[in-house]
């Protein structure tokens, strides 16, 4: 018994003594291991991220693509057995046969199997912005089509423009940070540092923001963007006007963080050492914030993209031709289309998908920078 108690203590001390030699970030990444939640969705986030930079790539059909004779057509069946009973050695799909145009209606036309090609020649792109090419993931040869997902209203297919579009509802989130938390943290910063008519001046500027609904003056800023912006730039305005908003929250948060560190030794040393107070500030009090900037960040992106998807939805985000998860999901607002062609949700599945992996992974990151939840 009395061995089994001195083992005990040793393999205690033993890790206890491995802790103390790893580095803060070790510790938080061994600490966010054990939340399989959190693990997911950050894998879920990679998948998602990995798939906007390669979206021409894997779509089968170019952004401004379309088919009018197979408007609201579902999602075409992939096969391995014809109707014959007869087994092939590729994947493939039948074309469509319209039974009613005027519903619309449609069923497979199984006289013919159209072979799904892999790596095939198409339209071309630069891939990555950067490589030209003109390679595409899957291809079937006309007049069969690779609606995976169904198309829309102009016969346009949904898959290839929800990729198209996760561009602009993965980005927002990313660009929205860059803004808004150098400004946030800077004037936070300086705010709590200083103190005195400094502080009073920026936290009442702070406060008449927040004095206006967030959502209307969203709509107010939204609407005044010019109709006739480009989709990358309407992309960088949008981001503007959501950073113009959400710079105030940060700022109050950073300037109450600043007040307690101001006064911690390392400051106290780094100013005796005669530093500038901005260099003090940026290399030593800002740096101390990082566990809550982080943890921040994953939690402020997913606002940003029901933002975007919000005002997109409304008709005041992004405008045709250009496309994102909330502007296609603004066609599923009719009960009967939804009743009739439910494959326009999945926009809105995808905005889940994508929101629920930022808030598993903000929460673990949460739980793993924070030192009272680690254990030996």
């Amino acid at each position: 018994m009395a061995r089994d108690l001195v083992a005990d203590r040793l393999a205690v001390e033993r890790r206890r003594e491995a802790a103390r030699a790893r580095t803060p970030l070790q510790l938080a990444w061994r600490q966010l291991t054990r939340y399989k939640l959190a693990l997911a969705g950050g894998a879920v986030l990679v998948v998602l991220y990995v798939t906007m930079l390669i979206a021409e790539f894997l779509a089968p059909y170019p952004l401004d693509f379309s088919d009018r004779s197979l408007y609201y057509a579902p999602p075409v069946g992939v096969h391995f057995v014809d109707a014959q009973g007869r087994w092939h050695l590729r994947p493939f799909v039948y074309a469509y046969r319209a039974v009613d145009p005027s519903l619309p209606a449609y069923a497979a036309d199984t006289s013919r199997a159209y072979d799904i090609h892999f790596l095939v020649h198409g339209a071309p792109y630069r891939l990555l912005w950067l490589i030209p090419t003109d390679l595409h993931l899957l291809g079937v040869t006309p007049p069969a089509r690779l609606f995976l997902l169904g198309s829309d209203q102009f016969g346009r297919d949904l898959l290839s423009r929800m990729l198209y579009g996760s561009r602009v509802s993965l980005m927002i989130g990313v660009l929205v940070v860059l803004v808004t938390f150098p400004i946030g943290m800077l004037l936070g910063g300086i705010a709590g540092y200083y103190g005195g008519v400094i502080d009073n001046l920026t936290m009442r500027a702070v406060e008449v923001l927040a004095a206006f609904p967030s959502f209307y003056l969203f709509l107010t800023l939204a609407s005044v963007l010019p109709p006739t912006l480009s989709g990358g730039a309407r992309l960088f305005m949008l981001s503007a006007v959501f950073s113009l908003v959400g710079w105030g929250g940060l700022a109050r948060v950073i300037r109450g963080l600043v007040l307690s560190i101001r006064e911690m030794e390392f400051v106290l040393a780094a100013r005796a050492a005669g530093l500038r107070d901005l260099k003090v500030i940026l290399r030593h009090v800002l740096p101390s914030t990082s566990s809550y900037v982080i943890v921040a960040a994953t939690l402020t992106i997913p606002g940003a993209i029901l933002g975007e998807s919000g005002l997109s939805f409304l008709g005041l985000g992004i405008q045709e031709p250009s496309t994102s998860w909330g502007l296609l999901l603004a066609q599923a607002q009719s009960v009967d289309v939804l009743t009739q062609f439910p494959w326009l949700l999945y926009p809105g599945l995808a905005i889940v998908v994508a929101i629920l992996a930022f808030n598993f992974l903000g929460d673990g990151v949460r739980d793993a920078l924070d030192p009272r939840q680690r254990s030996v």
